[in-house]
């Protein structure tokens, strides 16, 4: 009988564990590895930021909610895996064998690569939604904040591949700012390395930069596009921006007393620079069917997963995984395993479709990109209040697909719904 292991309990984990556990075979065991005990429902990070959810709201225990479908939890973090030897060489000295390994680690949060960026836990002077931890520490500093508000400076550095956040997070902070009445107080400034405002990563979907352009202006947020962090200091941002040859055009001193911006991603300790494995940014090499090509029991799914950018842009942007993306890989790995298991060659593939919604605090926009990278057969965007309330049921909906460990595809009704909405504004 196999031992498949899934190195990772989030987004993707959680549901290649579930989904994993219904296609192996009744003798198979299904492990999950996890530096985290705990599962966390990283989209509501940003409302947990201006308290407007509490962390125990979007937690769960993971070990406990696998233990009830038979799957085995380490809740010990991986230190180094060792393909070769199939096996996984844990924190606590301990070694893991795995017939199968998916990776679902998800990203390490490159704060490093600018001096200054992070949170204040890490030496740094900005706030992060990337992970709870970081998002209840933001939720800390923002009660400070709006006891004293200032100018206030909200993005996305270059190498960031996840804009949707950073534009959430700045209406957010304006809505809760209009309902404390102190908005007016609050000088804010959109800096991104975007090459223009709503380019997602992805080259723009439909008319997302008209659309956030719009929303921005109606906020009275400023931006500032093709933009290089340089450093941070505490109550001070240096910010590069640039032509669209990639030359210098100004430079900007930001101050500010609250700033957010997320970082680049890369690969987590335990597979960078395993030749092979990994590309140099350490994120794991696959094939068509979410296969590493040196190390075929090996797959991936997730934000850890190697995937070019869509187009070179003046200032390095990635490309976005979005929750729909990630499912598709995760039904996909978890089928060609199965073939796998039965002596048969994997024939699914993944369907890079990117699908969002971004709550904007009362009102919101949403997504779809069928696929991901130009020319696309859906390319659309739209605006509204519905968006903000569907993506409150979508958390509410997801969470209990955890707790209960369904391998349901919640993303993939999420985008059927939405391409109902848009039939219908048609």
């Amino acid at each position: 009988m196999a031992h498949i292991v899934v190195l990772g309990a989030g987004l993707g984990g959680m549901p290649m564990a579930y989904e994993m556990r219904e296609l192996a075979h009744k003798g198979d065991r299904v492990t999950v590895v996890s530096n985290n005990p705990r599962f966390h429902f990283v989209p509501s990070n940003p409302w947990v930021a201006v308290n407007w959810r509490r962390r125990a709201d979007i937690e769960l225990d993971a070990g406990a909610v696998l233990k009830r479908k038979g799957i085995d939890f380490v809740p010990v973090g991986a230190k180094r895996v060792h393909p070769a030897e199939n096996r996984i060489e844990l924190d606590d000295g301990a070694s893991l064998a795995y017939d199968y390994l998916v990776i679902a680690t998800g990203p390490k949060l490159a704060f490093d690569e600018v001096p200054g960026l992070g949170p204040a836990a890490g030496g740094g002077h900005t706030q992060s939604v990337c992970h709870v931890d970081h998002a209840v520490e933001a939720e800390r500093g923002w009660q400070a904040f709006v006891a004293d508000p200032g100018p206030v400076v909200v993005g996305a550095v270059q190498g960031a591949s996840c804009f949707g956040p950073a534009y959430e997070f700045a209406m957010i902070m304006d809505t809760d700012l209009r309902r404390r009445k102190i908005r007016d107080r609050v000088p804010m400034t959109f800096v991104t390395a975007e090459p223009y405002v709503g380019h997602l990563g992805l080259g723009g979907v439909g008319d997302s930069k008209g659309l956030l352009e719009s929303a921005l202006r109606e906020r009275h947020i400023k931006w500032i596009c093709n933009a290089k962090t340089t450093r941070v200091e505490a109550g001070k941002m240096w910010v590069t921006e640039h032509h669209d040859d990639g030359t210098p055009k100004k430079e900007h001193e930001l101050p500010f007393r609250y700033s957010m911006m997320l970082p680049a991603f890369k690969g987590v300790d335990a597979v960078f620079g395993i030749e092979g494995l990994t590309n140099p940014r350490g994120f794991v090499l696959i094939d068509e069917f979410q296969r590493n090509p040196k190390y075929r029991n090996v797959y991936a799914v997730g934000v850890c997963v190697a995937i070019p950018p869509v187009e070179a842009t003046p200032v390095p942007t990635g490309a976005p995984k979005t929750g729909y993306m990630i499912e598709s890989m995760v039904t996909a790995a978890a089928h060609n395993i199965r073939a796998a298991l039965d002596g048969r060659e994997p024939d699914q593939r993944a369907t890079w479709n990117a699908v969002c919604l971004a709550d904007f605090g009362d009102t919101g926009v949403a997504f779809v990109a069928l696929p991901q990278i130009p020319p696309r057969n859906v390319n659309w965007f739209s605006e509204g209040k519905w968006v903000h309330l569907a993506k409150i049921a979508f958390e509410k909906y997801f969470l209990r697909k955890m707790r209960t460990g369904t391998s349901e595809p919640a993303f993939e009704k999420m985008m059927m719904n939405a391409l109902g909405i848009m039939k219908l504004k048609r």
